[in-house]
């Protein structure tokens, strides 16, 4: 009954392993996946990956099925005592198994060579492309417009079936750009800029993260690529560029006036009469028109005042200071105004 009962436990961490490495492939989540591509790049990659698991698969099968008519022919026999006949130094098994390996490598090794300059492939000159400057901060991302005058952050707009030339690089740490469902994984180092090309096939939302461990929030390090058809990517350009940023309220004009005593140092909105323009935070332009707070929050009432009471509680070692010391009253006309900035 003792032996039972070890054997039992010992089956149980085998099989929570197991039901743990099934799980993890499970996900409704269909916009942060390498094996649902919504670009061209990111299916040609996937591509590769088929090619190499192919690869891969063919070798396993064919190993084990040596294994398997070697381990059945040759067993040792009822009554054998003789050493089986030795096959050490059989020139033709030597070159067969050296030269396969190789013919395998090549296959695999022609179309990565192949795709690997094809993605580091830069636009042509005077081709029409959306240039974007992508430079990562512990810990959000911000996003600058180079040909259209824009800057914006955690949210970045792109128009469907266009081209996108993004220049990586970072302001203190090293991050790393990945939008699974767009393209590769690309380092943004302090210092150097790194070119990527993304571009969407259909119009969504694709999730993005921070690849390179970055500091205690590195795993809250989100952002959306949002890619909408080219008449409404115009109009958002559009509305970036003449922004509706004065209140309409009395609520929300108090809530600019306690924006502007608290906030301005740091953060920057265009399309009022801030003479300030704050560049170490977020640029909040269009503040109201975006999908979630901080990158991880969604974006309405409560989690706004969550996340502006207490930063650090919802992602560690942020620069942004708390304002628990507001009122409620001050707490609604800072939401109120901040959630309407179109």
């Amino acid at each position: 009954m003792v032996m039972i009962r070890r054997r039992s436990w010992f089956k149980l961490p085998l099989i929570f392993g197991l039901l743990m490495l099934v799980l993890s492939g499970c996900s409704d989540i269909d916009t942060l996946s390498t094996l649902k591509p919504a670009g061209p790049d990111a299916k040609e990659q996937l591509n590769m990956m088929y090619l190499s698991l192919g690869i891969m698969v063919i070798v396993v099968a064919i190993v084990f099925a040596i294994f398997t008519y070697v381990l059945l022919k040759y067993r040792r026999k009822p009554g054998q005592t003789e050493i089986p006949k030795q096959v050490e130094g059989n020139h033709k098994l030597e070159i067969i198994w050296t030269v396969i390996p190789i013919i395998l490598l090549a296959i695999l090794a022609v179309p990565t060579v192949s795709s690997i300059f094809n993605l580091a492939e830069k636009p042509a000159e005077g081709e029409d492309v959306i240039n974007i400057r992508v430079t990562g901060h512990q810990y959000w991302w911000e996003f600058e417009y180079t040909d259209l005058d824009i800057r914006t952050s955690q949210d970045l707009y792109i128009p469907v079936g266009k081209e996108v030339q993004l220049e990586l690089t970072s302001d203190d740490v090293i991050h790393a750009f990945w939008v699974p469902s767009l393209a590769g994984k690309q380092d943004a180092t302090p210092g150097k800029i790194t070119p990527l090309r993304i571009e969407a096939e259909r119009a969504g939302t694709f999730q993005g993260k921070c690849a390179e461990l970055c500091g205690a929030s590195h795993a809250l390090m989100d952002f959306n690529v949002v890619a909408t058809e080219e008449g409404e990517f115009d109009e958002w350009v559009a509305n970036m560029q003449n922004p509706e940023s004065e209140p309409q309220t009395e609520l929300a004009e108090q809530g600019k006036e306690l924006f502007s005593q608290s906030c301005m140092g740091c953060h920057a909105v265009r399309g009022t009469d801030f003479k300030t323009e704050g560049m170490s935070a977020p640029d909040l332009t269009g503040f109201g028109e975006r999908s979630s707070i901080a990158g991880v929050l969604d974006h309405d009432e409560e989690a706004l005042k969550e996340w502006l009471e207490d930063p650090e509680a919802v992602k560690p070692e942020t620069i942004m200071p708390g304002f628990d010391h507001f009122t409620d009253e001050q707490m609604d006309a800072m939401s109120e105004y901040l959630l309407n900035l179109k």
